[in-house]
């Protein structure tokens, strides 16, 4: 279903019109996704985009904060009366104005593939506290509840998708990872990061679409790869030689069917400094050094092409170069 060195993204675009992004992702990969916009609306950040049911949300849109309010309530009881194994919750246009809008052009074409991205339960759990300053991770009940949420909205994503495309790669995004080992996460097990990530990667796979994997810095790379995930995407750019420790799990992964996405052209400042020239040797040198312990046809056959991370951050200009990048650099090698 996937071709090699076929080009996706990773979800933002700094764009402030959904019609404008969603065109331009159309135009631009070979498997389409639907673009997340931050820079239109604080509602469609990592967290609060897919907030909506999460019982005792709260959110102060003028001041850009979110929390959970502990305060009595009978959410709690209405979220688990209303829970089930198969529970889908939708991302309204109010949250994904994206989304919808990318729905709403592709709705008479037909796809192989499409992409969508959920938030990872690590980086929502870590990246969200209570009214108290605590970080709802360290919550078992709301972790738990977090992971439900996180699940629902995974499914219907995929139902949305499939209606046009006869297939679905979800990406589980998890910038969180990069962190994991520091002071501020110590409390942070290893075992409980592997079962919440084959969580997400069964409810994926449950629903008949491929499960990917983002993280756009440095991780614990054979936890990742025993995640289940299909698709191990990572920043190409600045960090092939920390995967490359791992070559071992990664050639499993790749001999066993899975797919290694290279976030080959940097969303950081050093955009501005890359040229096609740059770029070129960036990839040969991380082939190189990947290939010194995995077959080269290897990699060549179970690659993707992506950026580094989304491009939500960088202005319009950059964006496009950083598409127009990764369009030649898969003409060239593709």
């Amino acid at each position: 279903m996937i071709k090699p060195f076929s080009t996706t993204g990773i979800g933002s675009l700094p764009h402030r019109s959904a019609e404008e992004a969603c065109r331009l992702v159309l135009k631009t990969f070979d498997i389409p996704f639907w673009p997340q916009l931050p820079s239109l609306s604080f509602k469609e950040f990592m967290i609060p985009q897919y907030s909506e049911g999460m019982p005792c949300f709260r959110m102060d849109i003028e001041r850009k904060t979110f929390w959970i309010d502990r305060s009595p309530s009978d959410e709690l009881e209405r979220f688990y009366e209303s829970w089930t194994e198969d529970s889908r919750i939708a991302v309204s246009e109010d949250y994904a104005k994206g989304l919808h809008r990318f729905v709403e052009i592709i709705r008479n074409r037909r796809f192989s593939l499409l992409k969508g991205h959920i938030t990872g339960p690590l980086t929502f759990t870590l990246g969200l506290k209570d009214n108290a300053g605590r970080l709802i991770y360290f919550d078992e009940e709301f972790r738990e509840i977090a992971l439900m949420l996180l699940k629902a909205k995974t499914r219907w994503q995929i139902d949305l998708l499939k209606t046009f495309a006869d297939g679905a790669i979800i990406f589980i995004d998890e910038p969180i990872l990069s962190a994991l080992g520091s002071s501020s996460y110590l409390g942070v097990s290893s075992e409980e990061t592997l079962r919440l990530l084959r969580e997400m990667t069964v409810t994926i796979k449950a629903e008949g679409a491929l499960a990917g994997i983002h993280c756009c810095g440095n991780a614990d790379w054979q936890l990742v790869l025993q995640s289940g995930a299909d698709i191990i995407n990572f920043d190409a750019y600045d960090y092939t030689d920390t995967l490359a420790l791992y070559h071992d799990d990664l050639r499993r992964h790749l001999e066993a069917g899975g797919w290694l996405a290279w976030g080959i052209v940097p969303t950081s400042d050093a955009i501005r400094e890359t040229t096609m020239e740059t770029l070129r040797a960036r990839f040969h040198s991380g082939l190189s050094k990947l290939s010194r312990h995995i077959p080269e046809n290897l990699l060549k056959e179970r690659i993707l092409l992506t950026p580094s991370c989304g491009t939500g951050s960088r202005s319009v200009e950059d964006a496009l170069k950083i598409f127009q990048l990764l369009m030649r650099l898969k003409e060239e090698l593709g």
